[in-house]
């Protein structure tokens, strides 16, 4: 099969042919129809996961996948072949990703069906960023009437969150950059969000839509210490890029690592969701897998959503 492959870390990634992988018990095989590029993918490209996770070489990258079932291994139960799936990748080993022709997964985590209404190419760029965005809000326990900043709004975490927190009643303080990231958090909020521009003082264009300080972060880029400065006496900030309590000295907030939990149950939560229309999978550019490389460099240099790779 064609996969985008790492012979070593760091390297770029490659598109090359290896052996299809073939199901082993509890395990089902999926003809990947779609994938896209998470900052995961780029971590481990880059090796900052060495020594952090066991790497096995030619090591297939890719975290989400959408396709059908292909086969099923020994005691695989609660799918059927020919069944319309998506999800994510989570192995304790690299190795065996997503961006790929086809993948295996385990039958009781990381998969789940695809609802009708609900685009494959939607669904292959759903799981990974779905799953960091809803876990983020909550950890950070967002509810209606409460201010949420997002911070990386323009991300595919980002755009997925500043949709799901909207749909909960909070008022979202997002950031872009005027012109097409701006325009972008629009086209996804109307304009229920407030942005904020990150290139200038972000404190002070925050303290003037939230005086008294915000009672939520969602710390997706940027520095998450200033950030959490911005932050009312009592406040939660969820962090998805490395943020811990001791690197924050205040002791009247609350600060949640996060760590995406693709459990067949969320991930059908965010496919409902996303096939009646309620949450815009934001895939703004889709290309295909020889092109995989090129969806990387495009992803590094900050391109808008998600990006998605199509894989046969």
């Amino acid at each position: 099969m064609r996969a985008v492959t790492l012979d070593s870390v760091p390297a770029t990634p490659a598109v090359s042919e290896i052996d299809a992988p073939r199901p082993e018990a509890g395990e089902v095989l999926v003809k990947v129809a779609v994938s896209s590029i998470n900052g995961f993918d780029l971590a481990t490209s880059a090796g900052y996961l060495q020594g952090m996770m066991e790497h096995q070489f030619p090591l297939v990258v890719g975290k989400d996948f959408a396709g059908t079932v292909e086969a099923l291994g020994e005691g695989a139960e609660g799918f059927a072949i020919g069944q319309p799936v998506f999800g994510v990748v989570m192995k304790p080993v690299l190795g065996t990703g997503s961006l790929a022709e086809y993948v295996t997964v385990p039958a009781a985590y990381g998969i789940a069906p695809i609802p009708d209404g609900l685009a494959v190419n939607d669904a292959g760029a759903l799981g990974l960023a779905g799953t960091a965005a809803l876990a983020a809000l909550d950890a950070a326990a967002v509810g209606a009437g409460e201010t949420v900043l997002i911070s990386g709004a323009t991300g595919g975490v980002g755009a997925l969150a500043v949709q799901l927190a909207a749909a909960r009643g909070a008022r979202v303080i997002a950031t872009a950059r005027p012109g097409a990231e701006a325009d972008f958090v629009t086209g996804l909020t109307g304009t229920s969000a407030h942005l904020i521009d990150y290139s200038g003082d972000v404190n002070a264009q925050v303290r003037t839509l939230a005086p008294e300080g915000v009672d939520a972060v969602l710390h997706l880029a940027g520095d998450g210490v200033a950030l959490a400065g911005l932050l009312r006496q009592g406040g939660r900030i969820a962090s998805t890029v490395g943020l811990t309590p001791d690197a924050v000295e205040r002791t009247d907030v609350t600060v949640h690592p996060i760590m995406a939990d693709p459990t067949a149950q969320t991930l059908s939560a965010l496919a409902d969701h996303a096939a009646s229309g309620a949450l815009r999978v934001p895939v703004t550019a889709t290309y295909p897998l020889e092109q995989a490389p090129e969806a990387f460099a495009a992803f590094s240099a900050g391109a808008l959503g998600k990006l998605a790779v199509t894989c046969s």
